[in-house]
C-alpha cells in the first residue's frame, strides 16, 4: 500500500504505510492488542514530562460504546460504526509541577498529546490495524456523557479497526478510500525565516548600534 506514497528523502516505510481508512471489518480487538497502542502512546515525549494525554475508550458491542458513538456527527457515524474501538483523546490543561503547590497551565498540552496520538497510530500500523482520527463530533455532549472535567480539553476521537474492502462503505465514500498525499517538503519547511504560502516575511530592519551614554551622535562620514 505504501507504494502509493513516495518520500523525497529516505525514511522508514512505517511513515508512508500509516494512513486513515474508513472501511473496517467490525471484528473484535483483544485487550492486549488495544492496550499495546495505548502503551506506545504512554511513552511519547512531553514538556517537563507532564504527560497531559488521557484516553477514554470503548469497544464495540459493549455498554461503553453508545455514548462515544452517539456523539459522532452523521458523516462519521456512517462509517465508524464498523470500528472495533472508539477512543476519546483528551489533554490535561494544567498540572502541579514537582516542588510547586498550585496548579499551573500546560502551554503545550495539545502539542504533547498530538505526539501521543501519533505514537498510538504508528503502533496500530505496526500491528496491522488502523487508527483514524476524527474532529466531527459533539464535544459538549461527550463532556456531559463521560463526565469530563473542564480542565481537560477534548482534542479528537479515534476509530480503530481492521481494514475491510470498500463496498462496506456508503457509496459516496468508496471512491475516497485511498491514501492521501502530502504537500511537498519545500512548502512546509524553510530555513531561517517565515516564507510560507508564497509570501515571504519582510526583511529585517537593521537596528542602529547604541551610542554610549554622554557621547553626542556622530554625523555620517
Amino acid at each position: 500500500m505504501s507504494l502509493q506514497r513516495k518520500s523525497k528523502y529516505p525514511i522508514d516505510s512505517l511513515f508512508t504505510c500509516r494512513w486513515s481508512p474508513r472501511a473496517f471489518t467490525g471484528e473484535p480487538i483483544d485487550d492486549t492488542t488495544l492496550m499495546s497502542f495505548f502503551e506506545a502512546a504512554r511513552w511519547a515525549p512531553s514538556s517537563f514530562n507532564a504527560q497531559p494525554w488521557r484516553f477514554i475508550y470503548a469497544r464495540r458491542d459493549t455498554p461503553a460504546w453508545a455514548p462515544l458513538h452517539d456523539a459522532l456527527n452523521e458523516f462519521n457515524r456512517s462509517w465508524a460504526h464498523r470500528a472495533s474501538a472508539l477512543v476519546v483523546v483528551l489533554s490535561r490543561t494544567s498540572w502541579t509541577p514537582p516542588g510547586k503547590t498550585q496548579p499551573q497551565p500546560i502551554p503545550t498540552h495539545s502539542f504533547d498529546t498530538g505526539a501521543a496520538w501519533a505514537s498510538l497510530a504508528f503502533q496500530a500500523t505496526l500491528k496491522g490495524w488502523h487508527a483514524h482520527a476524527m474532529g466531527g463530533f459533539d464535544r459538549e455532549q461527550l463532556r456531559q456523557a463521560l463526565g469530563i472535567p473542564d480542565d481537560h480539553a477534548i482534542e479528537a476521537m479515534v476509530a480503530i479497526g481492521w481494514r475491510s474492502d470498500e463496498p462496506v462503505l456508503p457509496e459516496a465514500l468508496q471512491a475516497r478510500e485511498v491514501m492521501s498525499q502530502r504537500l511537498p517538503l519545500e512548502q512546509v519547511v524553510v530555513e531561517g525565516r517565515f516564507g510560507f504560502g508564497g509570501v515571504a516575511a519582510p526583511a529585517p530592519v537593521p537596528v542602529p548600534s547604541a551610542q554610549p551614554v554622554g557621547e553626542p551622535d556622530k554625523a555620517p562620514a
